[in-house]
């Protein structure tokens, strides 16, 4: 049985319009300038206080901006104008490989596990996917935890476990538990970041992923 373990933001979720203003929330209920788009997009993977902490810095009120994100998440969540809509292919490609008897999936997200529980709901997906890792339980990207507990949970060796994400931070932490990895090309990083991180090979659309992941390419 091979693993094949997804992030979540950027990857199979564009839920950047919705991360932008829960962080703009935050920012303004301590009236702290908010750093501008690029910026807040960039730190999308790291878990919620380490991504206050690389826009504020670790002398800063990271803690309750923290707090204040998730107050205004929970108040967003209700607002059908912030629905988290999924990339284009990516409801096809999760039902095509839970159909598969050669493979398990997996999650490893700096999401909560409040959100991708959510997220799950939405989708249907609370039967699909054999090993969950959150931010909840978990050092932030690109610390290996979340890759060694899937490992260690579905019982895979490395060798037979991919990684796909969007950020140099799912690539490294891949890279760092001894696993192969993937690249999307739509997320929040740029490809020439993704390689610079130890991306294996990178992906255009879901329909490439699901043909590369049929083939050997990627275990090799």
């Amino acid at each position: 049985m091979k693993l094949i373990i997804f992030d979540v933001d950027g990857t199979l979720v564009d839920s950047q319009n919705f991360i932008v203003e829960a962080q703009k929330r935050a920012f303004e209920a301590h009236s702290i300038p908010a750093p501008d788009r690029a910026a807040m997009l960039s730190i999308v993977g790291l878990s919620l206080v380490q991504a206050f902490i690389e826009l504020v810095g670790p002398d800063g009120p990271v803690e309750s901006l923290a707090q204040s994100y998730r107050e205004a998440w929970q108040v967003m969540r209700l607002d059908p104008a912030f629905a988290d809509p999924l990339y284009e292919g990516a409801s096809t490609a999760i039902a095509a490989l839970a159909l598969r008897k050669d493979v398990m999936l997996g999650v490893a997200t700096g999401k909560s596990k409040r959100g991708v529980d959510h997220l799950f709901h939405e989708q249907g997906w609370h039967n699909q996917f054999a090993t969950v890792q959150t931010a909840d339980g978990h050092p932030s990207k690109p610390h290996p935890s979340m890759i060694l507990a899937a490992l260690a949970e579905t019982g895979t060796p490395p060798g037979d476990a991919v990684m796909i994400g969007d950020t140099s931070y799912d690539m490294a932490m891949g890279r760092a538990a001894g696993v192969h990895t993937i690249g999307v090309s739509w997320g929040y990083h740029p490809r020439e970041r993704l390689l610079e991180h130890g991306a294996g090979q990178i992906v255009e659309s879901f329909d490439e992923l699901t043909a590369v992941l049929a083939s050997q390419a990627c275990w090799c």
